[in-house]
């Protein structure tokens, strides 16, 4: 049994090849080419969030709703703390290397749970908030929010950075 809200969603969080989203934009993975650790890591502010947290964020929240849709036990995320993870020391190329993986494999892994994921559940409760589809067409947006974020410093950082 198909349902067209789970071929949206994963149409959202993974576009087939060469097919962009409406917004123009590329997808949190593809927007990450050619951006150098130093360039990740540089802030517009010191009370601002930079290229790299932003990705580290994003992977933690694509690997929250992946153990809600799989209800899965509570575990620990890769990195520390778990909502907006702290910058690894050194913040390296090899480092940002480790952090651009983790975003993939959370990736690859909340796109398989949605596409495994039975339909008919889409409208029961995932939290005792939100419906399953809520939290899957939700961390698509969030995506979307923090892909435009990303950009955004993208342009900003050969203009502004000191």
């Amino acid at each position: 049994m198909n349902d067209p809200r789970l071929d949206e969603a994963l149409h959202l969080l993974s576009p087939p090849p060469g097919k962009g989203l409406w917004a123009g934009g590329a997808t949190v993975l593809g927007c990450l080419r050619g951006v150098s650790a130093e360039q990740a890591a540089w802030k517009l502010a010191a009370d601002r969030k930079s290229v790299w947290e932003l990705v580290l964020h994003v992977a933690y929240w694509k690997y929250a709703v992946r153990r809600i849709l799989e209800d899965s036990p509570k575990g620990e995320f890769a990195r520390s703390p778990s909502n907006w993870p702290s910058l690894p020391e050194p913040a390296d190329d090899a480092a940002w290397k480790r952090d651009r993986a983790l975003l993939r494999d959370e990736h690859s892994s909340l796109v398989d749970a949605v596409g495994a994921f039975d339909p008919r559940r889409l409208d029961d409760a995932g939290t005792r908030t939100y419906r399953f589809i809520d939290l899957i067409y939700g961390i698509a947006m969030h995506d979307t929010h923090h892909v435009g974020q990303i950009q955004l410093l993208k342009r900003l950082y050969p203009d502004l950075r000191a």
